[in-house]
């Protein structure tokens, strides 16, 4: 899946219009699958899968949360119920621990995400903000293809523009939110409605300027995580030295592009985020069920396979997104929170048998404590007795949360373990996420 150029969909050229959605929105099939709990009736008549093994001595990365945008100039700013729905961490709620804004050129219009950023950050979440352009004293035109009005920064102005970061850096901090970084610029390599940089122009921004920057410098959130924009600063030591999080877009990227060797042999003390998508598409309801799926298998390859750290969604609020326009949580939402509200920032993920089934995805990942969250996404249409064998610790109890086709992010209680183990029944068409106690 690739974005339209001109879709407005994409908030990209203003205000986008609103699409029509699907008339399934709300009306959400029944599934007749089981309980997500095993029981040995449930276990018999499901299908058995390979058993997972979870290793919590195998760290991987380190995960800094999951969350998604706020453009007030664009669709509106979330309401005051909104933003508790999406930052907030109990039942009903998203679990977001990331917010994206933008920094508007016009430094008249700073404060437009001002009180969503406020919000989010006192309810824990971190704030990243990322440019579309530069302000229009520090821009000039020239031909890239057969676009004859493109836009790129002066390259008079880089010093400039990296105080004009810094000024909106420190403008947020003076009003009580410190963000966590900011982007150079967002999809430098699909700018034909905003500001165009070469892989080379990059790493020259990074290289010269970023250092004055006061806080974390993004870098280069490639539309389509093409390695060719993000290649040259991992290859370049000064330019590597001045950005601390690779920032990496994922629209049409295949899961076979998803790893990334190159950082993982040069990007030692760099973060991987994932700073922008929306999944599988735009133009259908986010409560299409059983499709809403596919988010659960996304997020499972941009941690298993992609091993970012952060998995960040592009409007929160929309018809296609994790919060329907009403403010509720839509299917695709339900899938989000499965991973949103249970890997809380700070967790690492950790080594587990990541395909038991042909159907099943799994990952897990463990607190700055004993607590292990496993999460299960079951693509298949039948059940599967899936058991859970931890390699080492102790395992005194399971809780577990159930999205299928019918509930959402739905408490199913606990069960008990024995030797390092439990069995579950993952219904078909299903994300559960199991919590060790």
């Amino acid at each position: 899946m690739t974005r339209s150029q001109s879709g407005p969909v994409n908030g990209r050229q203003g205000a986008p219009s609103r699409r029509t959605v699907l008339a399934t929105m709300g009306a959400l099939p029944v599934l007749t699958s089981g309980a997500s709990v095993a029981g040995a009736s449930r276990v018999a008549a499901a299908t058995v899968a390979a058993t997972v093994v979870i290793d919590p001595s195998a760290r991987r990365q380190t995960i800094r949360g999951f969350g998604g945008m706020n453009h007030t100039a664009w669709i509106g700013d979330l309401t005051t119920a909104q933003r508790d729905t999406a930052f907030g961490t109990g039942e009903g709620r998203l679990g977001l621990s990331l917010l994206r804004i933008p920094v508007p050129e016009d430094r008249a219009a700073w404060n437009r995400d001002l009180a969503t950023a406020k919000r989010a950050a006192e309810l824990g979440a971190a704030v990243i903000a990322s440019p579309w352009n530069p302000p229009a004293s520090m821009v000039e035109t020239f031909v890239h293809g057969s676009q004859t009005n493109a836009r790129r920064l002066r390259y008079d102005m880089y010093g400039a523009y990296a105080q004009h970061l810094n000024d909106f850096t420190t403008y947020l901090r003076n009003n009580g939110v410190n963000l966590y970084g900011i982007s150079v610029q967002n999809e430098p390599d699909y700018a034909q409605d905003w500001t165009w940089w070469t892989p080379a122009e990059m790493a020259r921004f990074l290289r010269e300027n970023a250092g004055s920057i006061g806080t974390r410098v993004i870098a280069p959130e490639s539309f389509q995580y093409l390695k060719n924009m993000s290649d040259p600063i991992l290859n370049d030591p000064a330019a590597l030295a001045n950005v601390d999080v690779i920032g990496a877009h994922l629209y049409g990227t295949p899961y076979a592009n998803f790893p990334y060797p190159l950082f993982k042999q040069k990007g030692a003390g760099k973060e991987l985020w994932m700073t922008e998508v929306y999944y599988p598409n735009s133009s259908d309801s986010a409560d299409l069920w059983p499709q809403a799926l596919d988010v659960g298998e996304h997020i499972h390859h941009a941690m298993v396979d992609a091993e970012f750290q952060a998995y960040i969604w592009w409007y929160i609020r929309r018809g296609y997104g994790p919060m329907r326009e009403d403010g509720g949580i839509s299917k695709r939402g339900a899938c989000m929170a499965q991973f949103a509200r249970f890997v809380r920032p700070g967790y690492v993920r950790i080594e587990a048998t990541a395909k038991p089934a042909s159907d099943v995805f799994v990952s897990a990942y463990r607190s700055s404590g004993s607590a292990v969250v496993v999460v299960a996404v079951n693509k298949g249409a039948a059940a599967v007795s899936q058991q859970f064998t931890l390699a080492s610790g102790t395992l005194a109890g399971v809780s577990s949360w159930l999205t299928d086709g019918s509930r959402n992010v739905a408490p199913q209680g606990a069960s008990g373990a024995s030797n390092g183990s439990f069995t579950a029944t993952l219904p078909g068409r299903s994300v559960t996420t199991f919590v060790t106690g």
